[in-house]
């Protein structure tokens, strides 16, 4: 089984990855730290994990664990994914990776000196229906691809939250911009070449709590817009010249709707439903990455394609500043 250490007690690691973990077939939450000693041992005894830390670099030089997943706030994922893998622990890193995309460059140094694997956490990835849906879009399903069209906001303004808070990279587009690109080029396959953005950033936090994007994929387009401050809404739709397929809860599948996929064949007049019952992508992604540290053949999001994401938002940003098309 390996053994997962569990750095801070942020979350998304309680409510999602945590209960995957215990959920998944190969793998133990080992150990918790948090630089609060009282929360970590807390912790660990309401899922029964063997070890607390009071310190994250304490958790890393201790050999009960085999990795860790790491929680923390977007402005401190580099610093420590670097150090646990140089404490030759594997590595899941909560997405945004980084900040820029020039920053990665690091933790695949990092990575390749230490031999260990180190993932960004899309835990989309994993999710069948994106493979379902990429099958599709090849086999010719809707016919050519001319348009994706995407959206994910929720409604936050809590200062005190850390997607309000520029300084720990806070801001819509770390948060869920990275959404409908990564999903886009996981369904596709395409690279985005050029961006144009609008981008409204919010006077009292400095972050960015809306962007309306249009992404040009070269042989299609994708239009989406994401907010931290609008009503919650996910959707993805993939339009072709024969048909095209909404997915009904793209990014957080069984939470904003169920794990479905619509197909809808204006070539043959009908409309075809794909459901995923019970599928778990957190699952799905801690146990493919436990066979990967285990050097078994499991494919993970890799640093490399890390980079391609973030240089996507990169342009984002860079084109809501100059008001025009920015390449990637």
């Amino acid at each position: 089984m390996f053994r997962w250490g569990i750095l801070s007690t942020a979350r998304i690691a309680r409510e999602h990855v945590i209960p995957a973990i215990l959920d998944s077939d190969n793998g133990v939450v080992a150990a918790i730290a948090s630089r609060d000693e009282k929360r970590a041992a807390a912790l660990a005894r309401r899922v029964n994990a063997a070890h607390a830390f009071g310190s994250y670099e304490d958790m890393l030089a201790s050999d009960t664990i085999d990795g860790v997943y790491i929680p923390l706030p977007t402005a401190q994922h580099v610093e420590w994914a670097i150090k646990a893998a140089d404490a030759g622990k594997h590595v899941l890193v909560e997405k945004p990776l980084a900040m820029t995309a020039d920053e990665i460059d690091a933790v695949i140094d990092a990575r390749d000196r230490n031999g260990v694997v180190v993932s960004e956490a899309f835990m989309v990835f994993y999710h069948p229906q994106w493979h379902k849906v990429r099958e599709l879009i090849a086999d010719g399903a809707i016919g050519r691809l001319r348009h994706v069209q995407g959206a994910f906001s929720y409604h936050n303004v809590d200062p005190a939250n850390m997607r309000n808070r520029p300084e720990l990279g806070g801001g819509a587009l770390p948060d869920i911009g990275v959404y409908p690109i990564v999903t886009t080029r996981l369904a596709t396959g395409g690279e985005p070449v050029r961006m144009q953005a609008s981008v409204e950033r919010d006077p009292a936090f400095g972050t960015d709590i809306y962007a309306s994007v249009k992404a040009d994929f070269d042989e299609f387009e994708l239009s989406f817009y994401v907010s931290t401050q609008m009503a919650a809404r996910q959707a993805m739709v993939f339009h072709g010249d024969e048909g095209f397929i909404e997915v009904a809860s793209p990014f957080n599948a069984g939470l904003y709707d169920h794990h479905r996929i619509d197909l809808h064949d204006q070539k043959r007049g009908e409309t075809r439903s794909l459901r995923f019952p019970g599928a778990s992508q957190y699952r799905m992604q801690v146990e493919a990455f436990a066979r990967a540290a285990e050097g078994e053949f499991s494919p993970v999001f890799t640093l490399e394609e890390s980079v391609k994401n973030q240089r996507a938002i990169d342009a984002i940003y860079d084109a809501g500043e100059a008001g025009g098309w920015v390449e990637v």
